[in-house]
């Protein structure tokens, strides 16, 4: 009755829980996340699932069929889908990230590809399958030959185990949970105490307690140490989740300060760079307004003055200077020939006029500047 009714609890909460793995499998495979996260998922996931439908296969069996649960078949059945389970388990320990050392298994394992694997664990369900149909060709129930069945299992599940431990206590340490090593040794203890109920014959085993109580034994702590395993994986699970997220956001965050800091340096940048432009326009305004300062004493020092009578001789010279001669001229303005010259000579020297060609170039400076009015003579 307590063997049925933890394949019951087995098949049920094994089952409900792959499903929700396999949720989580692919919500995490949508977002991307590492092939080796997506893989620990996967293999954590089909561990799981391969107790409960073992489980479902012994209840199919004991209740359609009438087999008894210490029969041959059934605990051959068990056997297989223990190995199996070793076998998911194995292939997820190296998805568990702690930065520490490897367990010599794990290093084996990773050493090997999936396929390579599956056929080393394929040999040995081939050696299963002999005892299978060895155990099958004789229908009595014995519980010595149940024993020798699940001693093939052992040792691996023991190796699973101790893999297993190690891995887990080097991942929550890692992660600063170390209240979290407690129940992975409770764990491991959990498996040592079920693997030891498998092959302690009933003979040696009423020497202790009662038949019931005994059973009643066996399947709680098989139940207990699925359910704890289950637990752990979880815990291991979300907390590697928060971790990812947590990197996640330090990536981003140092992101935004490399950014940031970008931002800073272009800024400082800019600033210098127009202090730069202020300094130069600073500088250039000085030198026009220096510049500016200099034209207008330059002009100013540019300017013509002329006297009036330098004005009359000018304006004489335009308006007769092509007809007549400067002795004409000075003649006509009642002047001496000597001072019309000086007078010109002064002019040109205002001017800034040299050389030939000089009384045209009066001339047109007198028509230009239109001096004309000033003449007084025709």
């Amino acid at each position: 009755m307590s063997s049925a009714l933890g394949y019951y609890v087995t098949a049920i909460v094994c089952i409900i829980t792959a499903f929700v793995i396999q949720r989580i499998y692919f919500k995490e495979k949508h977002r991307k996340a590492s092939k080796l996260s997506l893989n620990g998922i996967k293999w954590f996931g089909l561990a799981i699932l391969s107790w409960g439908i073992g489980a479902l296969v012994n209840i199919i069996l004991i209740s359609m069929s009438g087999i008894e649960a210490n029969d041959s078949f059934i605990v051959s059945l068990g056997v297989f889908f223990s190995l199996l389970n070793s076998l998911f388990i194995l292939m997820s320990l190296p998805s568990i990230e702690h930065g520490g050392k490897r367990n010599i298994v794990i290093k084996i394992i990773e050493r090997f590809t999936e396929k390579e694997v599956f056929v080393i664990f394929g040999g040995i369900l081939i050696m299963i399958a002999f005892v299978f149909l060895a155990s099958f060709s004789n229908s009595t129930p014995s519980n010595s030959g149940n024993s020798f069945i699940w001693l093939i299992d052992i040792p691996i599940s023991l190796m699973v185990a101790f893999a297993l431990l190690h891995e887990l206590n080097k991942a929550f340490r890692n992660r600063g949970m170390k209240f979290m090593i407690l129940p992975t040794y409770a764990l491991f203890l959990l498996i040592v105490i079920a693997v030891t109920h498998r092959i302690i014959p009933e003979a040696q085993a009423l020497k202790l307690m009662a038949l019931p109580s005994w059973n009643f034994l066996g399947v709680v702590t098989a139940l207990s140490f699925k359910f704890t395993f289950i637990l752990l994986f979880t815990i291991l699970l979300y907390s590697w989740k928060l971790l990812a997220e947590k990197e996640e956001q330090q990536t981003e965050l140092e992101k935004l300060q490399n950014t940031h800091d970008g931002l800073l340096k272009q800024r400082e940048s800019l600033l210098l760079a127009n202090e730069s432009h202020i300094d130069t326009i600073k500088h250039l305004k000085i030198k026009f307004t220096h510049q500016k300062k200099k034209y207008k004493k330059l002009k100013k020092s540019s300017k013509v003055e002329l006297s009036d009578r330098q004005k009359e001789v000018l304006a004489n010279l335009g308006v007769c200077g092509e007809q007549k001669s400067y002795s004409e001229i000075a003649e006509a303005m009642h002047i001496g020939v000597d001072g019309l010259q000086a007078h010109i000579y002064q002019i040109k020297k205002v001017l800034n006029i040299s050389g030939s060609g000089g009384k045209k170039q009066l001339i047109a400076y007198a028509t230009e500047k239109n001096l004309l009015q000033y003449a007084t003579i025709s």
